[in-house]
């Protein structure tokens, strides 16, 4: 009786740990934690390691409160789609009253925590709760600008972290919001192309022009295009201390060339499949991208 008991209370403790890495979308906050302390790394002279922490935690606490009242929004149509239906709301393993309470003292406590950095930081953090919980969330049935605006709560993060090192909101930080806010365009419009079915069905307009024609393949490329612009504008010493070698950006163009052609291919074929590589080849980008940013730093 003993051993069931135990064994009962494992499962909950594991079924709720899982509901909990959903409701934060964990994978989601960890990259976007990620791209955090690349910008921190970035415009830091010397790495305060408590800092970095407190941005860590904080960032995680900011991300997963943004889900978490996105899904509690959600909650009815994410209970039609294929990708959301086992989420604890529709399924009703978690509540509604619960999920808020979570998303509230998520909200608290990780603009709390960001605030004992600097005031920036925690500024710019509940800019980001606000739009993508009172603006992108309920725009998506409405236009598909929710795209557009949804870019920008999806763009501070990379931002964040310089403010958090320096306290300055200035060229160099605007331009890391800038890389990564249109990083976001052939990255969603991706998703939306792969998801474009299930989300006709709750009445999502995430497309540019609503349909997967090559009129979104083409503003699939276009933003793509500006990207890698921005992405090795800071070669040309036009970003203040944000400054990259000039190898470093040519592996960058090389890496938004490859995000190019299967954009593409996208357009030739209009295959899910290569909606796919597409979006798998944007995740790659940011991901390297940052990385390089960082190593190109510390071989100044």
């Amino acid at each position: 009786m003993e051993y069931t008991t135990v064994s009962t209370k494992k499962m909950v403790t594991t079924t709720l740990f899982s509901d909990l890495k959903e409701l934060t979308k964990m994978g989601l906050s960890i990259s976007v934690v990620f791209s955090s302390i690349a910008g921190y790394l970035l415009g830091a002279e010397t790495v305060n390691y408590t800092t970095l922490m407190l941005l860590a935690i904080g960032g995680y606490f900011m991300v997963g409160a943004s889900n978490a009242f996105n899904q509690v929004i959600e909650k009815d149509t994410d209970a039609i789609m294929k990708r959301t239906m086992n989420r604890p709301l529709p399924t009703g393993r978690m509540s509604v009253g619960v999920a808020l309470t979570i998303a509230i003292v998520l909200t608290v406590a990780g603009l709390s925590i960001l605030y004992a950095i600097n005031q920036k930081t925690a500024l710019f953090g509940a800019i980001s709760i606000f739009l993508y919980t009172s603006v992108y969330t309920p725009l998506k049935p409405v236009t598909p600008l929710a795209v557009f605006v949804g870019a920008i709560p999806g763009a501070i993060p990379f931002m964040l972290g310089w403010v958090a090192a320096t306290n300055q909101f200035g060229i160099e930080p605007g331009f890391l919001f800038m890389i990564q806010f249109f990083w976001q365009f052939p990255h969603f419009w991706s998703i939306g192309w792969l998801q474009d079915e299930e989300y006709k069905k709750v009445g999502f307009k995430m497309l540019p022009m609503l349909e997967k024609d090559k009129a979104a393949v083409q503003q699939i490329m276009l933003y793509t295009f500006i990207m890698i612009l921005v992405s090795v504008s800071p070669v040309l010493k036009v970003t203040g201390d944000f400054y990259i070698h000039p190898i470093t950006a040519v592996v960058i163009a090389i890496l938004g060339l490859v995000m190019m052609f299967y954009a593409i291919q996208l357009y030739k074929s209009q295959d899910n499949k290569d909606a796919r590589k597409l979006m798998l080849s944007s995740v790659l980008y940011i991901t390297v991208v940052q990385v390089i940013y960082v190593v190109d730093k510390f071989l100044h």
